[in-house]
């Protein structure tokens, strides 16, 4: 496309959790499959700098870029449709926005002016929004804006929209996504909340040019003319958004509903190629379609909230489709765990995945997993805490070191097998001071990580304080832990293996942030396949079983 670059901004109301991110990623996927370049970035209202210092409990998972941002989860769901990484200015928040404005009055560079939410907060904002733009290769800039409208914190980034709409004209569309309450004693779907909601930002003076109304079931006749009507948009640009049953069919009912082309036609670009969603459908058929069915266990101790876990459980979906089965999780709360009801709690899991965290809380559950997955030969799969736990199992039950721990948990351990790495010794400040984004890392020669990969020289995001103490490192290879991936600038232990075991590697990184439905993750679709060897049960159809009849 040739031209200036069209920003789309997606609002919400009613009520939060509608689903902004997904379609968002949604009506990005269509117009990539049309040949366009796009990107997606995510304002966030709340006053923290970046998510890093969030609990999962309150934010759900911390995504890390490979620039080392720590974002919204929303940016792992815009990798994972686009296959197009992600950076520090795809994730805004008011902390970072503010902090910017007060760095900048304390510099000077608004030489004595009285500063305020308008022009400087939203100036602010603007400049971020635009940021991306301004690079020349996207066609489209999509902005997600946190929260609800008429939310006070989202007050100054729908101020900013009504600017540059008023500014750039036809070069941006605002989508708001709203709500249509099902209500059981009528048998009827309501659209006042939504009319409410339009109103709204309509008081703020933004006007919506595409409506997305979440439904649990469907709209009846005449009710897109009745919202268009009252909400000043056209009927066909009144979508509807049904539940769906994978967040990986809504691209395709996005598209059934005509949203990427409403858009493009409000923006008017014409001369587009179709849509091509060929190998989005190939991975939805063999996601739909499993030939096998397969349990896995994912250990960790925010199992309350699935989000907390949003990228492992995604990469465990895309490895199930990779290998054509379909990979049950079971959700295993660590502290629950004990030497007494490991065996139940665990038992029948055909792999067994210890999951990332922080603190001591759920430690030694998690120990006792990896020591029953390492004794009955089950394949296991650590990540980044998990690595860490798996260095400690071996430490006390195979080496002898009884009292082995990481200094993070036991400061005063004799045998401290993981350690604080040096250059975070002095940092005093939390966010976004660990140990972030890409590090190249080197696999060893006829390693099962070098034979997983497929190559010597890789590249992972990371997120941590803490490492592998390189003291110890001759007496784990002496008993049979081998490191055998080495971060080849500063030495750091990246990957560690069991020998004698079917499969079983820990990792300081977190593999689960480059999984993609283009691109799964080599580890897991492995761990998954490792998993199958040892218990995966066919299914068969029930069209199957007429023909064998």
């Amino acid at each position: 496309m040739t031209g200036s670059t069209k920003y789309i901004f997606v609002t919400g109301g009613v009520t939060s959790s509608l689903g902004k991110g997904i379609i968002s990623a949604s009506l990005a996927k269509l117009l990539q499959a049309r040949g366009f370049t796009v990107t997606i970035q995510k304002l966030d209202p709340y006053i923290n700098v970046d998510p890093g210092t969030l609990n999962p409990y309150e934010h759900g998972e911390c995504f890390v870029t490979e620039d080392g941002a720590e974002t919204d989860l929303d940016l792992g769901h815009y990798e994972r449709f686009l296959d197009v990484p992600t950076s520090k200015a795809n994730n805004v928040t008011t902390g970072r926005i503010y902090q910017n404005v007060i760095s900048k009055e304390r510099r000077g560079e608004y030489l004595g002016k009285t500063v305020q939410v308008i022009p400087h907060i939203t100036d602010e904002i603007k400049a971020h929004i635009q940021a991306l733009g301004r690079k020349g290769i996207y066609d489209f800039v999509i902005t997600e804006v946190g929260g609800t409208v008429g939310d006070i914190e989202s007050l100054p980034y729908v101020e900013a929209i009504r600017q540059l709409k008023w500014q750039k004209g036809k070069d941006c569309l605002t989508i708001h996504l709203t709500l249509l309450p099902f209500l059981s004693t009528t048998g009827e779907l309501k659209t006042k909340p939504t009319q409410h909601s339009v109103k709204e930002l309509l008081s703020l003076g933004v006007q919506p040019d595409v409506l997305v109304c979440r439904t649990e079931h469907p709209m009846q006749k005449g009710m897109k003319e009745k919202i268009a009507l009252f909400c000043n948009v056209d009927a066909q640009a009144v979508i509807e958004s049904r539940d769906a049953d994978t967040i990986y069919d809504v691209p395709l009912m996005m598209q059934a509903e005509g949203l990427d082309q409403v858009v493009l036609q409000k923006l008017a670009i014409t001369g587009y190629p179709e849509v091509d969603l060929t190998k989005w459908k190939d991975f939805l058929r063999r996601y739909k379609e499993p030939k096998s069915e397969v349990h896995i266990a994912l250990v960790g101790k925010y199992v309350e909230l699935k989000d907390a876990y949003k990228s492992i459980k995604e990469a465990l979906e895309h490895a199930g489709a990779e290998n054509e089965t379909k990979v049950h999780i079971k959700w295993v709360h660590s502290e629950k765990v004990t030497p007494k009801n490991v065996a139940r709690h665990l038992g029948g899991s055909s792999g067994i995945l210890v999951a990332p965290g922080f603190g001591h809380r759920g430690i030694e559950g998690k120990i006792e997993a990896i020591k029953f997955a390492r004794e009955n030969k089950i394949p296991f799969l650590g990540i980044c805490l998990g690595m860490q736990c798996a260095v400690i199992e071996f430490a006390r039950n195979v080496i002898g070191y009884t009292d082995a721990n990481s200094t993070e948990m036991d400061a005063d351990t004799k045998h401290p097998v993981i350690g604080m790495m040096e250059d975070q010794k002095l940092v005093e400040n939390k966010g976004g001071t660990m140990r972030l984004g890409a590090y190249s890392c080197k696999l060893s020669e006829g390693s099962l990580a070098r034979k997983t990969y497929g190559r010597k020289d890789i590249s992972e995001r990371h997120r941590h304080r803490y490492e592998f103490n390189n003291t110890y490192q001759k007496a784990f290879e002496k008993a049979g832990m081998l490191a055998t991936g080495i971060n080849p600038q500063a030495k750091l232990v990246e990957i560690v293996e069991v020998k004698d075991h079917p499969w079983f590697i820990g990792v300081q990184f977190h593999p689960e942030y480059r999984s993609t439905v283009a691109k799964p993750h080599p580890l897991f679709v492995h761990f998954v396949a490792a998993a199958m060897k040892q218990g995966a049960t066919p299914i068969v159809r029930v069209e199957e079983s007429a023909e064998k009849l």
